[in-house]
Parts: structure tokens; sequence; C-alpha cells
């Protein structure tokens, strides 16, 4: 099932992770390509499962130099609430602008953005993303770049995903709104999240 939480035995230490660290990195990145939406030009859903938060943790672990067990423990704890359980959907939500004068200016303009990403199984009404769960990242004057998101469905929802029904994603805010029909590859992989 997707949703195992990730223990310490699915950890690989920092010297096998160096030795493995290329070929595992190749696979996470084939894997990961078909679990993003562009959301127009400037915002992305990066679904996130346990593959992806695997190798995350590895990463972490590897940049920190990290191998005591109280310090390898805080990483699972920070990565596992972000693995799907079977009836829902998480993702990193970006708001991506290259320019840092500009993102800083749109990150203002685009206040309130993350609770007004959605999802649409059918002809269910809207799911509305649930942001930020693990600590506040948007301020009074403007909204951060990175958000957490999760999509929460009915059993019924899923089983008509798994039938082929029609699935759209997108955000709805006053001045940014797009809309995307997950299809190909990358519903094949998201389908995946359920159990």
């Amino acid at each position: 099932m997707m949703s195992q939480a990730i223990t310490r035995e699915d950890l690989m230490s920092l010297e096998v992770y160096a030795e493995k660290r290329p070929e595992f990195r190749q696979k996470v990145l084939a894997h990961k390509k078909h679990r993003q939406v562009a959301l127009g030009p400037n915002a992305t859903l990066y679904f996130e499962d346990r593959l992806t938060l695997l190798y995350q943790i590895q990463e972490m672990l590897r940049i920190e130099k990290v191998f005591e067990a109280a310090g390898i423990n805080d990483e699972l704890e920070a990565y596992n609430p972000l693995i799907p359980s079977g009836r829902n959907f998480k993702a990193t939500f970006m708001i991506e602008y290259p320019d840092p004068e500009i993102r800083a200016a749109q990150l203002e303009k685009l206040l309130g953005i993350e609770d007004l990403v959605w999802m649409q199984i059918g002809e269910h009404d809207k799911i509305w993303a649930i942001a930020d769960e693990d600590l506040e990242r948007a301020t009074e004057e403007k909204t951060s770049a990175v958000h957490f998101l999760r999509f929460e469905i009915s059993d019924e929802m899923a089983a008509e995903l798994k039938a082929g029904a029609a699935w759209k994603i997108g955000v709805q805010h006053a001045i940014y709104t797009y809309a995307y029909d997950v299809d190909g590859e990358t519903r094949q992989s998201l389908l995946g999240d359920l159990d």
C-alpha cells in the first residue's frame, strides 16, 4: 500500500547511499516527471508519494550528514505525514517566478492562493486543497512560494477515478486562474496513490 510509513529500516546508511545515489536519483527523477501538474506558467503541483519522500529524506540526511537516531527520527517525523493515505493526494505547491523582484510583487498579489487550488472528479463538487497543516507559511502581506497541500477524496470518487472519470485540477485566484485535465502518464502515476 502506498501510504506505508517510511521507517529507519527503509533508509540506506550515508555510505551506502553515496554509492547508490546516482542510480536511485535517476529512478526517482523519472518517477517524478509524471507526478507534476503545471497550473499556468508560474505555479506547479509536485505530487508526493512514498518514493519521492524516501528520496527527500535520504537527500536531507546526506546534505546534513545526519547519522544519529534522533536526527533521522526528526526527518521521518517531518516527511511521513506527506505520504498519501490511499484516500487523498498530497502535493508541494510551488509558485515560480525566476526574477526575485517580480516574485516578491506577485506573492503579495497572490495572497490566499494556496486555499484556492482545487481538484474535480467527474460530476462531483470541487475539492478544495487543505493547505499548510504543518505550519503557517503565509503572512498578512504575502503568500509563500512553497505550500504543502492535501486533497481528500471519497471512496466513491476513488472508484470513479479508477473507472476513468474526468479529472481536473486547477487554481481559482482573482488574478491567477488555470485548469488542467489530468490524463496520460500523469493520471496513471497519481492513481497509484489510491489504495
